[in-house]
């Protein structure tokens, strides 16, 4: 027998190995083994088995020029295996017999590796995380004390402490000495006389372990919410084949959220699991704790916040079928879960969904084509769908479920567009709040009500900036300014990381009168509490919420009333539900709308839906203000109108067709980078001609761009050039770029990213 593998080992290509008779009944897709490799053993996880014991191979793993990968349809038929070769090393163990990827994970992961054009040892390492890749980490043993029935010869101390333990049941040694305030030798004297039993087990590191979590039971549903569950139930009951993907289209505060527990409710019913996708971690606890309160200890959470023992722990509950609800961020479309039958993609529109690095994945699709293979139902929820998605609705290709009104009818909030150019020739200058706005938040004050204050950027200043000279200061390895921080007076740098102390004086001119430039979420809450020093204010951004629970007790002290007004950045512009919420104030509307991409619209648009759906949420009406230098463009008057997503979404994809741009063609961003910008220079100008020659071969019109400067030019010490290819499809985009890669290796020092349908061009 012979099995082909994916080692440990960046190789860039899968290993044949020979099965030893004696393991050869054990062996199956998916499981770890043992394998040895040059002078070492590595670990391998089995992608084929051929269970021909005269044995076949490929090439790939040989000495000499490694293959294309095989296409998807091909992973598993073992057509590409030659003729017998004798000489083949073989597997010296099995890790765990219980597979760690199942099949449709396995062509999951190729699916990724061709579409996204990336090598497939890095796909497949998706689907397990570092911890659970790392052979050492081992579930967590404690010990635990149990007690025994009879009459022992004890002391009176002796005896209080066995009439604990039989009225607690037993616990954790470690626990119970705290508990019941003894030493542990104290307690293993009980054993030694027999009266109690100490054995090792496993100790779940539980991440919800400190969370106080009340079960919930099911909602009564409007007439569009049950509608809706009932297409989710028909896309989930179908046998056999893989149902059409749903968008679920409700309005902010329309109870999506409930759809998707009874949609998993009844998913359950039928022994089957589910997968629950949200963009951001600060969206996870409030999500889990909704979920964890209808579901129990089904559920596992996956994101990165997690220690590494808990991942390990949440991972092989979901693997075991001990878990069989899963809540995460994008990472989590891999989980192991036995016999899935639901996919649910919150928020779908989301950028975030989108890994930045290789694999450069968009985790929406990865769930529709997850859901493809796994033939189970995909749900993808939101009030502002990607164009892609909506493009999607329209051609028939995803299935549509509306609920266009907020739970028990409660009314839309009144959005009212501010024009900061006539704040600003009243003050004479740039404000951060209008009088209006001002005003709003006061009355709120009043009546005891909260308030959210939405500015997508950190910090306290934009910039630094001499009046006299003009000089900016800027980071010296990335082609940015830097961001003043007042919290620890110092300057820093968004891309790198790097920080220096503010200079007494302009380095260039000697004056020292320098001026911040623009505002951050640090100089909001100044400005608030000078504004309003009896309110209790909290900021909740990036330089905040680096500890570990710290975006769980951020939103615990806003959601128990102990704030008054919420700052923040964009982790707080959607999925968030706190009732007495009846204001929401957008200090700038235009950070996002001038951005040099053909998505700023789109994105200003669902931006700005999303955080106005944060006010009034519950019986109290809510009002927006949405404070903006371009009150007439087309993104802030639909956020503003009544008319909703539709009109926009007709008018942004007429001009997207007009322009061929997605989600009318595929987008591959082709970035390179290295510490000599002639290098990197020459290499993005030899691979855009060289690519333009290949892609003339291309059935479809392939659209290369020429190389050009990335917009941002530089980052971390490195140069960065760009090629940007367009096509209807991304195999018109792959092969070329394949082809030009395989044949045309790239210039030492240089670097290459490839994004395939890319949603950040920066």
């Amino acid at each position: 027998m012979i099995v082909r593998v994916a080692t440990e080992i960046s190789a860039d290509r899968l290993f044949d190995y020979a099965v030893p008779e004696a393991l050869a009944a054990r062996i199956r897709v998916g499981q770890r083994l043992e394998v040895p490799f040059g002078g070492r053993t590595v670990d391998a996880y089995v992608v084929e088995v051929d269970p021909e014991t005269s044995g076949r191979r490929s090439d790939v793993g040989v000495n000499g020029k490694t293959p294309e990968m095989p296409a998807q349809a091909d992973l598993f038929s073992g057509s590409d295996l030659g003729p017998p070769i004798s000489g083949l090393r073989s597997v010296r163990s099995i890790s765990d017999d219980v597979p760690f990827l199942s099949p449709p994970l396995i062509a999951l992961a190729q699916w990724m590796a061709d579409y996204y054009c990336a090598p497939f040892e890095l796909t497949l390492r998706c689907a397990l995380p570092a911890a659970v890749r790392n052979s050492e980490m081992k579930a967590k043993e404690l010990l635990f004390i149990a007690p025994a029935e009879g009459a022992f010869d004890l002391t009176s101390r002796q005896a209080a402490l066995l009439a604990d333990l039989r009225r607690v049941g037993g616990g954790w040694l470690n626990a119970l000495t705290r508990e019941f305030a003894c030493t542990a030798q104290t307690l293993k004297a009980l054993a030694a006389k027999g009266a109690a039993t100490i054995e090792k087990r496993q100790a779940r590191r539980d991440p919800l372990a400190n969370r106080k979590i009340l079960p919930s039971r099911p909602l009564p549903l409007m007439d569009e919410q049950a509608e809706a569950l009932e297409k989710i139930a028909a896309l989930a009951a179908v046998d056999g084949k893989a149902p059409k993907p749903l968008l679920l289209y409700g309005v902010t505060g329309s109870g999506k959220t409930e759809v998707y527990l009874q949609a998993i409710a009844r998913v359950l019913e039928h022994g089957r699991g589910a997968i629950v996708l949200v963009p951001e971690i600060a969206l996870t606890p409030q999500t889990v704790q909704r979920f964890a309160s209808r579901f129990g200890s089904r559920v596992a959470v996956l994101h990165s916040a997690l220690s590494e023992g808990e991942r390990f722990d949440e991972w092989h509950r979901i693997r075991t079928g001990e878990a069989t609800v899963v809540v995460g961020p994008r990472s989590a479309v891999f989980a192991p879960v036995q016999n899935l039958g639901l996919i649910v993609v919150d928020e779908e529109h989301e950028p975030s969904y989108k890994q930045d690095e290789t694999p450069r994945y968009h985790a929406r699709d990865v769930a529709v084509m997850r859901g493809l293979l796994e033939k189970c139902a995909v749900v993808l929820g939101t009030a502002t769908p990607a164009m892609e998605t909506w493009l999607n609705v329209e051609k028939g290709k995803y299935g549509l479920a509306r609920l266009a009104k907020r739970v028990s009818g409660r009314p839309m909030p009144s959005v009212r567009v501010v024009d900061m150019r006539i704040e600003a020739s009243r003050a004479g200058h740039a404000q951060i709040f209008s009088g209006a706005l001002l005003e709003a938040l006061k009355l709120r004050l009043e009546r005891g009500e909260q308030s959210i204050l939405f500015l997508n950027r950190r910090g306290y200043a934009n910039a630094l900036v001499c009046p006299h000279c003009g000089y900016a200061a800027a980071c010296d390895a990335c082609s940015v300014s830097f961001t003043y921080h007042q919290a620890d007076a110092c300057l820093r740098c968004h891309i790198c990381g790097c920080w220096k102390p503010v200079p007494a004086a302009c380095p260039s001119c000697g004056d020292p009168a320098f001026k911040y430039a623009g505002f951050g979420t640090q100089r909001v809450e100044l400005a608030l509490k000078k504004c309003f020093p009896q309110a209790h204010v909290l900021r909740m951004d990036a330089d905040v919420t680096s500890r570990k629970h710290s975006h769980d007790e951020l939103l615990a002290v806003f959601k128990s009333g102990r704030a008054d007004i919420l700052i923040g950045t964009q982790m707080i512009a959607k999925g968030l539900d706190f009732p007495n919420v009846t204001l929401v104030g957008v200090l700038s509307a235009d950070l996002s709308l001038h951005m040099p991409d053909f998505r700023a619209s789109e994105r200003t648009y669902q931006l700005l839906a999303q955080v106005s759906g944060r006010a009034g949420r519950a019986e109290l009406p809510g009002e927006v203000f949405v404070q903006t230098f371009s009150p007439e463009h087309p993104a802030v008057c639909a956020a503003a109108s009544d008319e909703g997503f539709e009109p926009f979404a007709a008018q942004e994809l007429r001009e997207r067709r007009e322009g061929g741009y997605p989600p009318y063609s595929h987008l591959a961003c082709l970035t390179f980078k290295g510490d000599s910008e002639e290098k990197v220079k020459y290499a993005a100008e030899s691979f855009a001609h060289g690519l333009l020659a290949a892609a003339r071969h291309s059935r479809s019109l392939v659209l290369v761009s020429d190389a050009c400067p990335a917009p941002l030019a530089k980052a971390k010490g490195l140069y960065r050039y760009q090629v940007l290819m367009r096509s209807e499809t991304t195999r018109a985009l792959v092969r070329p770029l394949r082809e030009w890669l395989r044949d045309k290796p790239l210039p030492p020092g240089v670097t290459l990213s490839v994004d395939i349908d890319a949603l950040n061009i920066m």
